[in-house]
């Protein structure tokens, strides 16, 4: 198969992803010194090893993992798992000493920086030889990608954007007319709630006062909560994200929903006809950054083949699949395709990149995100 060449080479789309990221200190452990990298002897060695098997959240995982081994000849097989998945069943196989996925792609992130590498559950290798290329707050753990999650409306519907504010959201129009993926299934959504507080709460009590012309009253909770009730209490619908991305893009509906979903889903404006349009120049922001790391099971039997796997993962060859979705690779030499369906290349800026530094927090107060969501949310 023809891989397509990326259309922004020029733009140094990883490094906008890492400015954003630019401050924080992560509490996994530095990086082995590599006093030496030769491709050609770790292909040798990985070639000895027994077969790897990859996890990761895109279904496209499967068609990378057999082309990694055609071209180095190490047998790899890749299997779709959520991010939650991922992380119990790499619990599991760590504790029963039978480690039957060797490479985590896109994990929870939480979850990994709060008991996967701090336990040696799994580790995190940056290829030597492309750091030079990846930013390096995105080197510990290795991010291989970052998975743009955005406003969404229907284009058929309406000529532009109908929110330019998150607390439009909370307004009575919107009630039973908005989407997401469901918090409980995908914590990741949780955790932007304590991202949102822990880092842009000032920015969403700004976002009130400017729409509404007047201070936000929160009775001693902060902004982000406040936003979060009224938000759930507005009754989103929370489901998969075929079933979000049908409800804000499918044709010829007189009230669309009005959503909040992964770029991945765009292509199916190509596939499906979907007519799905990110909202640019939401206050405070139009969408969130969600890191994916690249992890090696703690225990594997294949360590070198894992890393030949991770280092695949940082070419333009092993990560097209994922950047025609609109994933931003962590190597900054890698740019979206010219096709890209979202165009979310341009809105880069405008998205609240997740930080690492404090995700063991975000772990901590997850299931509090959650029981807030549970007791405000009206169906």
């Amino acid at each position: 198969m023809e891989k397509k060449r990326s259309a922004l080479r020029d733009r140094p789309i990883a490094w906008a992803v890492a400015g954003s990221l630019a401050a924080m200190t992560l509490t996994c452990g530095p990086a082995k010194a590599e006093e030496a990298f030769n491709l050609d002897a770790l292909i040798e060695a990985a070639k000895k090893e027994p077969p790897i098997t990859v996890y990761a959240v895109t279904g496209k995982i499967v068609d990378t993992a057999k082309d990694f081994s055609e071209k180095y000849g190490v047998q790899a097989t890749g299997k779709k798992v959520n991010e939650a998945t991922q992380v119990e069943l790499m619990i599991r196989e760590h504790q029963a000493g039978n480690i039957l996925g060797d490479v985590s792609v896109a994990t929870d992130v939480a979850s990994a920086i709060g008991q996967l590498l701090p336990e040696g559950i799994a580790t995190s290798w940056t290829p030597p030889d492309l750091a030079k290329d990846i930013p390096e707050p995105l080197r510990n753990p290795l991010v291989v990608v970052s998975d743009p999650h955005v406003f969404t409306y229907n284009t058929e519907k309406y000529d532009k954007c109908p929110v330019t504010n998150i607390w439009q959201l909370t307004e009575p129009q919107w009630r039973s007319k908005l989407a997401m993926l469901d918090l409980f299934d995908k914590p990741l959504y949780a955790d932007w709630f304590n991202q949102m507080e822990t880092h842009r709460d000032a920015d969403v009590a700004r976002a009130y006062e400017s729409l509404y012309g007047k201070k936000l009253e929160t009775n001693g909770e902060s902004a982000t909560a406040t936003w979060v009730k009224a938000f759930a209490e507005n009754g989103p619908l929370l489901a998969d994200s075929t079933t979000v991305a049908n409800a804000a893009g499918a044709p010829g509906q007189a009230e669309p929903f009005f959503v909040i979903t992964s770029t991945a889903k765009y292509r199916d404006n190509l596939t499906k006809g979907l007519k799905l349009g990110i909202c640019a120049g939401v206050e405070p922001f139009s969408g969130f950054l969600y890191p994916g790391f690249g992890l090696i099971a703690g225990q594997s039997k294949s360590p070198n083949a894992a890393k030949l796997f991770v280092r695949y993962l940082m070419t333009e060859e092993g990560i097209v699949p994922q950047t025609e979705d609109g994933k931003i690779s962590g190597n900054s030499t890698i740019g979206l395709p010219a096709d890209e369906a979202s165009g979310v290349a341009k809105y880069l800026d405008q998205l609240m990149a997740f930080d690492p530094s404090t995700a063991g927090d975000d772990l901590d107060k997850r299931e509090a995100w959650q029981d807030l969501w549970r007791i405000n949310h009206r169906k």
